[in-house]
């Protein structure tokens, strides 16, 4: 299922998201101009390798101070390719307005930083001795997905899947389709510690500790704002009024 667009109204203009995806464009573009030795030193250097935190003679040889930990932060700006860079930036834009409407643009942004921290130390902890960088906003990105999931769980999300090449479009409930993914991760998760690696080349328990965090912490950062949770018991089935819905 691939998310097209979620139906909540906002009432602010989203600054912090689109300058979240205006930063990883620019710096997947930047990426992109290096050759690609240097690509890949800087992925590397940049992005989190687990084993550089939990083996110190493998972290005496591919460390630079601070550096290490710059990299929690660095590597939430970094992607692989047009689609890790492409389904990151759509998730954030169709559900990250609304999460920032509702919190407020600083801290949302605090809260962005800190649900990708966790997911990041939620990967490291399941794979210490990965020697593989992990790099892509996902994790803070599923953050924002479980702060979604508690604030709208009857929000209506228009998903489009593919059968047979052919697009059929469907509305589903926020609490089914984003509970749905997340169980897709903590199965593939599962796996990919079964086979001890990271299956398919995707930080899977990265995606649980973010969504986890978010789930936990968007309380917190809810705290003295009216309205913040206005919208979440609205009925299922319950129109938005034109105005609305398109008041985006």
């Amino acid at each position: 299922m691939i998310p097209i667009q979620d139906i909540v109204p906002r009432r602010t203009f989203p600054i912090v998201t689109i300058s979240l995806i205006v930063i990883n464009t620019l710096v997947f573009l930047f990426e992109l101009s290096l050759p690609e030795p240097m690509r890949e030193a800087l992925v590397f250097h940049l992005g989190v390798v687990p084993a550089r935190y939990t083996d110190p003679h493998f972290a005496s040889l591919h460390s630079y101070p601070l550096l290490p930990y710059l990299a929690f932060f660095t590597a939430m700006f970094l992607h692989g390719g047009w689609v890790h860079l492409i389904g990151n930036m759509w998730t954030l834009w169709i559900f990250g307005d609304n999460v920032e409407d509702r919190m407020g643009h600083a801290r949302f942004l605090i809260f962005y930083l800190i649900c990708g921290l966790v997911a990041t130390l939620v990967h490291i902890w399941m794979h210490p001795d990965s020697r593989v960088p992990v790099i892509g906003a996902s994790g803070a990105i599923s953050g924002v997905l479980g702060a979604y999931y508690a604030m709208f769980p009857l929000a209506r999300v228009i998903v489009m899947v593919p059968i047979f090449f052919f697009p059929f479009f469907f509305e589903v409930p926020a609490i089914l389709y984003i509970g749905f993914w997340y169980l897709m991760q903590l199965f593939s998760g599962t796996l990919s510690v079964i086979h001890e690696q990271v299956a398919g080349g995707v930080a899977w328990w990265a995606h649980v500790g973010g969504f986890v965090a978010g789930l936990l912490l968007h309380r917190l950062f809810c705290l003295g704002r009216k309205g913040c949770f206005r919208d979440e018991a609205r009925p299922w089935g319950v129109q938005y009024s034109l105005g609305e819905k398109f008041n985006r």
